[in-house]
């Protein structure tokens, strides 16, 4: 059986992408689906584009931000299925038939409910109020689809193949899909939900942190009962457009905005998706790499450097699944690049990013959002 999936799309000054985003959603073998798209007050054009194709879309008067826009998708939406997804990803032909037998195969057979009538309220540090009501259908045992939230990935290969946008590709599909079973967060960029379960959620966390208020929601979602799981097989094809420069900013900025959110939820040290354990002791190493040489070669110890290539080997042993994706997206010579690139490179602007949360968060304790 075919559910209607609403496919909701939020876009903001993407008008090099949202055609061909747009495209490949049309392109798909699933028909029954409505297409929203809300656009963010774009200026460049956006909107006419999005006017070519058979969508529902809605223009918001100013710029607000991505969780309003797609909040704002999801109340307008009309399916048994909201399926989120961002301007600058493409579906595969598959990919709604994918999401359809999954969303099913969980509603069939509904698990019994995780939650009871004295959980009825839950503190969260992020929510104005402090409290986030638990859903109660949960509490009663009635939850239509198990209380299941469904996540996809990036493909590893993306649209656009440069060596930065391959590696952070694979990176992202290795991260997300190490924990099918019990993933600490389900990406917006691929991420299915019961409309129901939306509505009663409250939705994304419109004045918060950029970049990762779809961690924020996931975490509060798991914390009113329900399951976040991950289907590998449901994968979007992104456009990175990275160059090196683009690369090392995109680490610098996730990484500040994730430390800020980490440090105040208390979960700094998780090994959550895309900041996993492989990144954190990337950058470790790194840093202890740094301080070790300079040790070296001030103190004249020699013991010091003798440590270097003992931290460089941990870092790889901890890093074997990551560099054996790479290995089987493009070879022995990417996968070799990739991880002197992610060890000797990445781990910069990831400190440097960290940094500067852990100093937002202690001084400035800011979480609200910030569009830039």
């Amino acid at each position: 059986m075919e559910k209607r999936i609403s496919v909701v799309i939020p876009n903001y000054n993407k008008a090099e992408n949202i055609g061909k985003c747009l495209n490949a959603v049309f392109s798909s073998r699933y028909k029954n689906l409505e297409v929203v798209v809300v656009d963010d007050n774009s200026e460049d054009g956006s909107a006419d584009i999005i006017k070519q194709f058979p969508c529902k879309l809605i223009r918001l008067a100013e710029h607000s931000g991505t969780s309003k826009a797609r909040n704002l998708g999801a109340r307008h939406s009309s399916g048994e299925i909201i399926f989120f997804t961002d301007a600058d990803c493409l579906l595969q032909e598959d990919t709604l038939s994918i999401i359809n037998e999954t969303f099913i195969s969980y509603g069939v057979n509904p698990p019994a409910s995780r939650c009871n009538a004295s959980q009825q309220r839950e503190p969260s540090p992020f929510r104005k109020g402090g409290n986030t009501p638990l859903n109660p259908l949960l509490i009663e045992g009635k939850n239509p689809h198990g209380g299941v939230i469904i996540g996809g990935t990036y493909t590893r290969m993306p649209f656009d193949t440069g060596f930065f946008s391959i590696f952070q590709s694979v990176f992202i599909n290795y991260s997300e899909t190490k924990n099918i079973e019990n993933p600490d967060y389900i990406a917006a960029h691929a991420m299915i939900i019961d409309p129901q379960i939306f509505e009663e959620s409250g939705g994304f966390p419109e004045d918060f942190l950029p970049i990762i208020e779809d961690v924020e929601f996931s975490h509060r979602l798991r914390r009113m009962g329900y399951k976040l799981i991950m289907n590998p097989d449901i994968r979007v094809r992104h456009i990175f457009d990275f160059s090196f420069a683009k690369s090392m900013r995109n680490a610098f900025r996730k990484s500040r905005y994730w430390n800020m959110y980490s440090l105040g939820n208390r979960d700094l040290l998780t090994d959550s998706g895309a900041a996993s354990v492989e990144l954190k002791t990337s950058a470790a190493s790194f840093f202890l790499s740094i301080v070790f040489l300079s040790l070296g070669l001030f103190l004249q110890e020699p013991v010091f450097l003798y440590l270097l290539p003992l931290l460089f080997l941990l870092n790889a042993y901890i890093s074997r699944g990551l560099i054996k994706a790479f290995y089987e997206t493009k070879g022995g010579l990417f996968a070799g690049l990739s991880f002197m690139y992610f060890s000797l490179l990445y781990p910069l602007p990831v400190g440097m990013g960290a940094l500067s949360g852990v100093i937002q968060h202690v001084f400035k304790g800011n979480y609200q959002r910030i569009y830039k």
